[in-house]
């Protein structure tokens, strides 16, 4: 059997230790309830695929056995990236479906809404999908954990690439006027020091424009553009410097670097020369046609999202975080109580996932909330993201 399916057995096969589980909201001695928000409408609904991915790692690990002989119930509502209803949402999740934790939930601002009530509740808020700096925070949030690389590190990489390659480069930043976006000014300023200001331009967006063309006119002319922004505003900015015929070396967040949901909205041709960065294999690039890893993705994503499109690298982040959470259950052997989740959510470490690109590994610790800190550049060629450079490790940057 290969590492995955061995891991699953583990945990299926664990012995139910049932006392501290029953005093434990959504465990039973059949069932691990948890639950989150996500957008399946609104401005950013292209992301809440994660989410199927997330339902399809359920099924497969419930089919498998469960974990320490439960079932994996996963209660997920639509919050359309509104903050007031995330907020409603999670109380409900915790109040009457009374779920043990919340997992994956997507955005800034979303989990901004309802960080406080979970660390009050002593809810585990586990690897959210965005990509701030402040989620690592264990001091402030001890319930709370990011997943991906954060902005901010995102942000110093590509900045210091694109010094090497013009060292004396102004810079044009397009963000998202929230946490997320504002990491990427303080990644920016952290690489630019005292220069920061001679050398950038900066221009806002708030997730409800209809376009972000008039920041662009207004950014036009800088030798590098980097957007921290989400994938509808990615497309956007493809397109508009394109229109535009500004030439400038362009960054665009990991997380907006979907193929389905960015570059073929945005137009292929047009993104040719786009540079981002990454920590997952990709499911359309033909150098993992053979890997053993993307194969057994590929198997799953038939088996259990047979309707999904396989190209979308969003179903991949998905899985990849889905099976994070499987390890983080395994461990706890069967003593499945909020503060055991949590503290093994925070003692993982070189963990190898499957469709983690080749030396990036989850790790965290009770002072480390920050499970990946890895990460590698990638460039659109017109047909594909092709990964050059080295593994860049964002923890010692």
């Amino acid at each position: 059997m290969d590492r995955r399916t061995l891991l699953l057995a583990g945990a299926a096969l664990a012995a139910p230790r049932l006392a501290h589980a029953q005093e434990t909201p959504g465990v039973t001695a059949t069932e691990i309830r948890f639950g989150g928000t996500t957008a399946l409408s609104g401005p950013v609904s292209a992301l809440g695929v994660q989410c199927r991915a997330v339902e399809g790692v359920c099924r497969m690990v419930n089919e498998a056995g469960g974990i320490a002989g439960r079932r994996l119930t996963y209660i997920l509502y639509d919050d359309g990236f509104s903050p007031p209803k995330t907020l409603e949402q999670v109380r409900r999740l915790v109040e009457q479906d009374r779920v043990a934790f919340l997992f994956n939930m997507l955005g800034t601002a979303p989990n901004n809404a309802v960080v406080r009530y979970v660390n009050q509740r002593k809810v585990p808020h586990l690897f959210l999908s965005v990509n701030g700096d402040k989620w690592g925070d264990y001091a402030t949030n001890p319930w709370t954990t990011g997943f991906a690389p954060s902005a901010r590190t995102e942000a110093q990489v590509f900045a210091r690439h694109a010094l090497a390659e013009k060292p004396d480069a102004r810079f044009a930043l397009l963000h998202q006027n929230d946490d997320f976006g504002r990491d990427y000014v303080h990644g920016l300023r952290d690489v630019l020091g005292a220069a920061y200001d001679q050398r950038v331009r900066v221009a806002s967006y708030e997730v409800t424009d209809p376009t972000v063309d008039s920041q662009l006119i207004a950014l036009q002319g800088a030798d590098v553009l980097i957007s921290g922004v989400t994938a509808k505003f990615a497309a956007m900015a493809i397109r508009k410097i394109h229109e535009m015929g500004w030439k400038a070396t362009h960054y665009i967040a990991s997380g907006a670097s979907s193929v389905a949901g960015v570059i073929q909205p945005a137009g292929v041709e047009r993104a040719t020369g786009t540079v981002s960065s990454a920590y997952l294999k990709d499911p359309n690039d033909p150098a993992w046609a053979a890997d053993a890893g993307m194969a057994e993705y590929r198997r799953f994503m038939a088996r259990w999202l047979p309707e999904a499109d396989t190209t979308d690298i969003y179903y991949t982040y998905g899985y990849t975080v889905a099976l994070v959470l499987v390890q983080v259950l395994a461990q706890c052997q069967g003593q499945l109580t909020r503060e055991r989740i949590m503290r093994e959510a925070a003692n993982l470490r070189g963990l190898e996932i499957p469709t983690l690109l080749p030396g990036i590994k989850v790790d965290t610790s009770p002072t480390d909330y920050r499970p990946l800190q890895q990460l590698q550049l990638i460039r659109w060629d017109g047909r594909m993201w092709q990964r050059f450079g080295p593994v860049i490790d964002g923890a010692a940057a």
